[in-house]
């Protein structure tokens, strides 16, 4: 046999078990393989909305007139201790245990008074701002989505004030 002959014949074996060689050792190192944990976590911050709708009495004729609204509370986390709306004074120079409506227009400059209260029957609980003149505690546990508290209003009778328009505005918020 020729000698390039041998070397055309010998190269492809050469190269076959050198390969073979380079895939044995390979094979004769171990793999290992780590692992590793890591912490998920949050936190859940309770986060409550207010949602006041107006309240229109009918129209006063010096009798004892009533009407109602709604406040609508959502809570995306049920508040650990509940939650207090309170309702404040207004911005016609009342408080929060004695309301008045300012008068509008014509009747600038005379008020009407009125009452927020948080029962129906005789709205003999005033619905104040603080817990010490009336604010509306809801115990926890309640308030996970979304809640409705009747809020009643009324004006007492015998009241003198000249014909036309009173208004005043109240804030309502909660505390948790």
């Amino acid at each position: 046999m020729k000698y390039s002959n041998l070397v055309k014949s010998a190269l492809p074996a050469a190269v076959l078990g050198f390969l073979a060689l380079g895939f044995a050792s390979t094979s004769a190192y171990a793999t290992t393989t780590n692992t590793g944990t890591f912490v998920v976590s949050t936190v859940v911050s309770t986060s409550c909305s207010i949602a006041p709708t107006a309240l229109t009495f009918p129209t006063y004729i010096g009798a004892v007139t009533s009407a109602s609204t709604t406040i609508a509370i959502t809570c995306n986390a049920a508040p650990t201790n509940g939650y207090t709306v309170g309702l404040n004074g207004g911005t016609s120079g009342g408080s929060d245990t004695a309301r008045m409506m300012a008068g509008q227009g014509a009747a600038a400059g005379n008020t009407l008074n009125y009452k927020l209260c948080s029962d129906s029957s005789t709205c003999a609980t005033n619905w104040g701002n603080t817990s010490g003149t009336g604010a509306v505690v809801v115990p926890s546990g309640s308030g996970i989505g979304s809640q409705t508290l009747t809020v009643y209003g009324q004006i007492p009778a015998a009241q003198t004030s000249p014909q036309g328009t009173y208004a005043d505005t109240v804030t309502a918020s909660i505390t948790y």
